[in-house]
């Protein structure tokens, strides 16, 4: 649940966060000069490479004093269930992730959850140091090396587990605003060659069976009168992409059959912008499908950055719309795509435009479907089967 959520059937949806607090059993020393062991190694079996690549950050907890009398005060301070639900109050009404983003520049080594990791610790960062404000330049980039410092201490740990070099780019790196780079190290492992440059255990050799004569017989493949194999002209064809082509169509009121990856998916690929026009993106099932048919978009893999223009009307606050639209824009952030979303109380027409060229109209837009008489029934869930409501579509290339 990397992204906060995923969907199997259902779609289930984290609303927190996890942290983990502990103690390790060395001395840290002795684990960065150490080939057999790591940071991670108080962590249970169950927590594989793939959990561990998900880690944001790893917090240097011996870097941090112990508790004493020396660090009390004598002044008024906030008892933390109330600093508890201040912080809880500003995370959930601030998002800092698209100032990051248009910040922050990083080196060539970070990789995708590298990148995650750290614009998500430099966005908490900047919420609990700058809730109203923003950084200067300077305070900005020691946010981004403290970040990437705390995520190459994960991918140092997951280099030296890993028997190949699928977490061996662990220089990350970004550019100053004098467009210098910078390689950040973490201070206790820096000059260990033990976890700078680990030695790679062997993969354990695959024994093949000795196979007896019978198991040895390769049976005959049928031939033509050629000598040629039979399937070697058909079943061996490369694969035919389809043939995209303009439709016109009517889509009558029950059909089925109809989702967004079957009208919008084909049209889609090698697009890596696109326009929604539609007035009606505003109640919360318009809303929804919406977000549906931007897992459509994200599905086809190409596409950076959707617009949305659209309209509210007076039966819906519009800062109730922006809510919700803002949670979308968020989780698209986390996957490199940038939402744009105009309100207009002009637009009245209903399209899409990709910059492939090509243009989808939909009389209804996308709230083509009938609201299922039960939560229960199929349909429910996937479009392809829920029932529509009458529109004609109209796919055509822009002239």
């Amino acid at each position: 649940m990397a992204n906060g959520r995923f969907s199997r059937g259902v779609e289930v949806i984290a609303d927190a966060s996890l942290a983990f607090v502990g103690n390790i059993d060395m001395s840290v020393e002795q684990i960065v000069h150490s080939s057999q062991h790591d940071l991670f190694q108080p962590l249970p079996s169950e927590f594989d490479l793939a959990v561990m690549d998900r880690f944001a950050c790893y917090l240097p907890g011996w870097e941090m004093p112990k508790n004493s009398s020396e660090y009390l005060t004598n002044n008024y301070g906030f008892i933390t269930d109330y600093l508890a639900e201040a912080f809880h109050h500003l995370f959930q009404r601030t998002n800092r992730y698209e100032e990051v983003t248009k910040r922050i520049q990083l080196g060539k080594a970070v990789e995708g959850r590298d990148e995650k990791g750290i614009k998500k610790t430099v966005a908490a960062f900047l919420k609990i140091l700058h809730p109203g404000t923003s950084p200067s330049d300077q305070e900005f980039e020691e946010y981004v090396a403290y970040a990437i410092e705390c995520r190459r201490r994960v991918k140092e740990q997951m280099n030296k587990r890993k028997p190949g070099d699928e977490f061996a780019r662990i220089n990350l790196s970004y550019y100053s605003t004098k467009g210098e780079e910078v390689v950040v190290f973490c201070p206790e492992s820096k000059d260990a060659a033990a976890t700078q440059n680990p030695i790679r255990r062997a993969l354990a050799a695959i024994k093949k069976p000795t196979a007896t004569k019978m198991e040895s017989r390769t049976p005959a493949q049928p031939t033509d009168a050629n000598g040629t194999d039979k399937y070697s002209r058909e079943d061996k064809k490369a694969p035919q992409v389809p043939t995209l082509k303009e439709q016109h169509f009517t889509v009558y009121y029950g059909d089925t059959g109809y989702s967004y990856d079957s009208i919008f998916g084909p049209y889609l690929q090698g697009a890596t912008s696109l326009l929604i026009e539609d007035p009606y993106i505003r109640a919360p099932h318009q809303i929804q499908n919406f977000v549906r048919f931007c897992e459509t978009v994200v599905k086809a893999q190409t596409c950076k950055r959707i617009k949305l223009i659209t309209s509210h009307g007076d039966d819906i606050l519009l800062s109730e719309i922006q809510a919700k639209l803002g949670d979308l824009k968020q989780s698209l952030l986390e996957l490199d795509i940038t939402l744009d979303i105009e309100f207009s109380q002009n637009i009245h027409d209903r399209e899409v435009r990709l910059d492939n060229g090509w243009i989808i109209k939909i009389g209804r837009g996308l709230d083509i479907y009938q609201k299922p008489l039960s939560w229960f029934e199929i349909g429910a869930n996937d479009m392809y089967l829920r029932k529509c409501l009458e529109t004609k579509i109209n796919i055509f290339r822009a002239e």
